[in-house]
């Protein structure tokens, strides 16, 4: 990327950069820190060269202890929190994930977005996948990162957050294994917050996705946020993950099982139309995927990605239904939730 754009007289911003084992990925993050902006590195246990690396570097770095676990939201929180000890007179505070590169002339474009509204709790921009062409599973992240411009419910990792508001909230929620910023943002929200994403470039994340498995792992872990979103929220939740969460179920928990049952009928009762009923309830799926992904064709996809994206928006519901189960079953045995780590 160009230099970075300096950023305005007196800005009263700080940046929580977060990482575990990021390897050069974190080496560019820090790197595209603009000059002069106060830094708190925080690291969930990394075996690599990251807390070196960020010492090289002259920023503070906060070691997370957690006997409990990592998760994304306790590291966020840890430092933001260790970011105003430092810098009491901070109203602004830039969270980036350790595999993601701030474009150069974001924090400026944020701060002034931010600044010429007081009820604006947080601004983003545009997130891209920094090797969208690698790999079809990487264009799917550069198409999930591709929110409307707008007020929206919602933001992600990379966001500029206003410390007030940071305050009132008491942060993020420690636990939350994922989905931590709607959980943050729900809970603004009913305070009267606004969150906007702008028409700007904001990062490039990096999220390296090769293989089957490692998208599996990372859409399951979206159908545990669903899950536990729901869960503490109740009717207060999101209506869109209310939603989503009822989509798995029914894709990926109802219909199979309904399709079972048909077919153990057949089996009990020798009934050969139950047998072409349940071959009829398989096509379903087939029929979803292309459904998907004429539509995705028709707002401008390619046909291979469009082919991909319906697969994966099918396949992925039975990823995501491990995700919700693996939720509830920890719930009721009282056991802890674990991160689920996609990256090699």
């Amino acid at each position: 990327m160009a230099s970075t754009v300096p950023l305005p007289d007196g800005a009263r911003v700080g940046l929580v950069a977060i990482g575990r084992n990021e390897g050069e990925r974190l080496k560019r993050c820090l790197r595209s820190v603009p000059a002069g902006c106060p830094v708190v590195y925080v690291d969930s246990g990394s075996t690599d060269d990251s807390v070196a690396f960020a010492r090289s570097l002259g920023m503070t770095v906060e070691p997370l202890a957690a006997p409990n676990g990592f998760t994304a939201a306790l590291a966020r929180n840890a430092g933001w929190r260790r970011l105003l000890e430092l810098h009491p007179s901070l109203a602004f505070v830039q969270f980036v994930d350790g595999d993601c590169e701030l474009d150069p002339a974001w924090l400026p474009r944020a701060l002034a977005e931010i600044e010429g509204e007081a009820g604006l709790c947080a601004v983003f921009g545009r997130r891209r996948e920094r090797f969208p062409q690698a790999t079809l599973y990487n264009a799917l992240c550069d198409d999930e990162w591709n929110v409307p411009v707008g007020y929206v419910e919602a933001c992600g990792g990379d966001v500029l957050f206003r410390v007030a508001a940071l305050r009132q909230a008491n942060g993020y929620t420690d636990d939350l294994i994922a989905g931590e910023e709607p959980d943050l943002c729900l809970r603004l929200g009913r305070e009267g917050w606004k969150i906007r994403r702008i028409d700007a470039e904001m990062t490039r994340h990096d999220a390296d996705i090769r293989t089957f498995r490692q998208n599996w792992l990372r859409v399951r872990r979206s159908g545990h946020a669903y899950a536990e979103h729901v869960a503490r929220h109740g009717d207060a939740a999101f209506p869109d993950w209310r939603r989503q969460l009822r989509s798995i179920v029914l894709w990926a928990l109802f219909i199979p099982a309904l399709i079972t049952g048909v077919a153990l009928m057949a089996l009990a009762t020798g009934w050969t139309d139950l047998w072409l009923v349940a071959a009829l309830g398989l096509l379903v799926y087939p029929a979803q995927v292309v459904r998907l992904a004429r539509r995705k064709a028709r707002m401008g996809a390619n046909r291979r990605f469009a082919c991909f994206y319906g697969f994966w928006m099918v396949i992925g519901k039975f990823a995501q239904a491990g995700g919700v189960l693996r939720f509830h079953w920890n719930r009721r045995r009282g056991g802890t939730h674990r991160i689920i780590e996609y990256k090699r």
